[in-house]
């Protein structure tokens, strides 16, 4: 293939987060509910392989030409910094002369699961290239792959499945290391409900994961017993979510899981994020949490639609992401010979 671009969307993680760490599903199955948003990781995969080793001066001699927040000219795939794309590129044995581009809706470190939305998307852009098609669970397993056992990385597969498939779904995480996916099949107006009851405001703090999630990982063995709580608040989620949808239950369900949550490391939280979430709370959010792994990124708040603008008003300094439900996983957009 020539030219690719490929997208996989972002998500919003509601009960479980923490459950699919392989130190939490080695010993107990993790449970994890959440759904796709309309923001997109785009990779853009273009081959050169018509002007390479033609003559033609730099830059075109590099073999690997990378743009992301970052520019790379390199001479092969061992020399590539960005990890993810070393990695990917070696997994699937690529060594032809390619640009590699990517760009995002979000930025990085904002709680949305970009890290694991950028490896899904390259994933697909790089086997489309080859002429490969992959099943949503063997791209999650890749890009899982990729970052947990290649990389080291203290993360879970949760934004991985999110990814690939798309939609709002509850995941389990089996000891044996499986994946099992259920989608929730809401209807149209419950999804309409939950989104229209949803808040998403970006705090302004950006911070690594693993920052996070290196202590959460040491603490896992003391922590059982509020995953274990977190785990059943996923499961108590896809109840809420199949009977279709109280805002006031879910809400105090988010406010339940923030508050073990909470208690996994000590930098999950701050004076400041607490500050922010009690004026959310006294102007009539229901419930809420920091996204991901916590820290910073986005506020996700649940409240009654006509008390939004009140919401807003007492934190208006937090910018407000509008978002939309988005069913579809990992796609290719462009694909040409």
């Amino acid at each position: 293939m020539g030219f690719i671009v490929a997208r996989a969307p972002f998500r919003l993680s509601f009960a479980g987060g923490g459950t699919d760490l392989p130190s939490f599903y080695n010993h107990n199955t993790g449970e994890v509910v959440s759904t796709t948003i309309n923001k997109y990781v785009y990779v853009i995969i273009n081959s050169r392989e018509h002007i390479f080793g033609k003559g033609i001066d730099d830059p075109f001699s590099y073999k690997f030409r990378l743009s992301y927040s970052n520019t790379e000219n390199v001479h092969s795939a061992d020399e590539i910094s960005h990890p993810i794309v070393r990695e990917a590129l070696k997994l699937l044995d690529i060594d032809e002369p390619l640009d590699i581009a990517t760009m995002a809706d979000i930025p990085a470190g904002t709680g949305l699961g970009s890290s694991g939305t950028f490896s899904v998307s390259l994933l697909h852009a790089l086997h489309t290239y080859k002429g490969e098609e992959l099943h949503p669970q063997q791209l999650a397993e890749e890009a899982a792959h990729i970052e947990i056992n290649l990389l080291n990385r203290p993360v879970g597969k949760q934004d991985h499945y999110a990814a690939a498939f798309g939609g709002l779904n509850t995941y389990r995480f089996n000891r044996n290391g499986t994946v099992e996916v259920d989608p929730l099949n809401s209807n149209p107006s419950t999804t309409q409900s939950i989104f229209e009851a949803l808040l998403l405001l970006n705090t302004g703090i950006s911070r690594a994961s693993s920052s996070v999630l290196d202590e959460q990982n040491s603490n896992t063995e003391n922590n059982r017993e509020y995953l274990l709580n977190i785990k059943q608040h996923a499961e108590h989620a896809r109840r809420i979510i199949k009977s279709g949808f109280d805002v006031e239950e879910f809400g105090q369900l988010l406010n339940n899981t923030w508050q073990q949550k909470r208690k996994l490391a000590t930098n999950i939280s701050t004076n400041v994020i607490d500050d922010w979430y009690d004026k959310a709370l006294n102007s009539g959010a229901i419930g809420g949490k920091i996204c991901g792994a916590g820290g910073g990124g986005f506020l996700l708040l649940v409240i009654n639609p006509e008390l939004r603008t009140s919401a807003r008003n007492a934190l208006k300094d937090l910018a407000n992401l509008e978002i939309k439900y988005e069913p579809m996983g990992s796609e290719i957009l462009i694909s040409t010979s």
